[in-house]
């Protein structure tokens, strides 16, 4: 998975669907193409970008399905504030941000116990801010992980973000 071209055209999905196209194409800086719709009613946005590896579909909103890979779920009782599922070659991957009623520490704990019985080695964890993060990888399966947690006015937001290559 090429890390750098999922991030531009994440990037470039939000950045279109700020826009007033409902569809279109476009080039990256690296010469990618790609093309976008957006769903006026829903707000969800699909975009395809061809990349030297082959093509990414990304598929992005507040109602798109959560489906996380590697065995992972959403936090019981989470609001999904946006669902981006990301496809491309072998590797699937999910960015969900959400809210929840439980705390930064609770929310933590809750994915330390799924990463860790996805096999993931935890290596990196730190607390700033009243916030949490860890983040890891299973190398053997090809699979990453992270998840930030921050409490807010509204609640905690958290942001998951997994892939896993296809075994």
């Amino acid at each position: 998975m090429r890390i750098p071209a999922l991030i531009t055209a994440a990037c470039a999905l939000a950045l279109t669907a700020c826009g007033s196209e409902n569809s279109g194409t476009f080039e990256t800086e690296d010469g990618e193409t790609g093309e976008y719709t957006i769903d006026d009613e829903s707000g969800e946005s699909t975009m395809t970008v061809t990349t030297p590896d082959g093509d990414v579909t990304m598929r992005s909103g507040a109602e798109v399905p959560v489906d996380l890979p590697g065995g992972f779920s959403l936090i019981p009782g989470a609001q999904v504030v946006s669902n981006t599922l990301i496809n491309q070659s072998e590797t699937k991957g999910a960015l969900v941000t959400f809210l929840s009623d439980r705390t930064p520490e609770q929310i933590a704990d809750y994915y330390r116990e799924e990463a860790e019985a996805a096999g993931i080695e935890i290596q990196i964890e730190t607390s700033m801010n009243d916030g949490r993060m860890l983040g890891g990888e299973n190398e053997e399966a090809g699979m990453t992980f992270s998840i930030t947690a921050y409490p807010g006015e509204e609640g905690t937001t958290g942001q998951l973000t997994i892939s896993e290559e296809a075994g």
